[in-house]
């Protein structure tokens, strides 16, 4: 081999690596995947984009599934009670970094949204003891309910295809039907939080 095909190879192999690389580094920002029987984003019906946001048009969206359950403070919440209410639905774990530095600005946004008709449901998987959750809750000031989940049963509730969560955390937002609207895998900042809900807020 010529000394000019080898520079190329050797260009376009550390090109790879880097790529691979970069790649892991995304995978790692945020916590890892989640217990989840979904399939991928990319035949949701939505469109993804490098940051792993998804929003579906209203023609295309799907049922989210019953998420009843009980609490991390162990009293049973009802998903029907939500019927006609916008929800955002956030996965965490306490043992989760980025779940931590996003749950200031959930908390804001909760109790900013609540009085035009926006609610919030944590989703709190892999923490086997539930006062790991609490602590949690009561650490960051969170304002909504979570439902305990630790082995990930009801995120395997989530249909094949839909908008399912992949990674801790996942954060959801579910319009008036109870249809899944809108997802963005990893953290979410305040901001970010906001432009998600608000364009579901404004259907009819």
């Amino acid at each position: 081999m010529s000394a000019a095909p080898a520079r190329r190879t050797g260009r376009r192999r550390t090109a790879l690596l880097a790529a691979a690389a970069a790649t892991g580094a995304a995978v790692l920002s945020a916590c890892g995947p989640g217990s989840s029987g979904g399939g991928s984003s990319d035949d949701s019906g939505g469109a993804r984009s490098e940051n792993a946001s998804a929003a579906v048009p209203v023609a295309d969206r799907k049922a989210a599934p019953d998420l009843s359950g009980t609490t991390t403070r162990g009293k049973p919440l009802d998903f029907a009670d939500y019927k006609g209410k916008v929800v955002v639905l956030n996965v965490w774990s306490s043992t989760c970094g980025p779940c931590g530095a996003e749950a200031p600005g959930f908390a804001k946004v909760a109790r900013s949204t609540g009085g035009a008709g926006v609610r919030f449901i944590g989703i709190d998987t892999r923490d086997p003891d539930r006062s790991q959750a609490v602590d949690f809750e009561e650490r960051h000031h969170v304002p909504y309910p979570s439902l305990s989940d630790p082995t990930g049963k009801l995120l395997l509730r989530f249909p094949q295809g839909s908008l399912n969560p992949q990674l801790i955390p996942t954060t959801l937002v579910l319009d008036r039907k109870g249809r899944l609207a809108a997802r963005m895998l990893g953290p979410v900042d305040e901001d970010a939080l906001r432009a998600m809900i608000e364009p579901v807020l404004r259907e009819k």
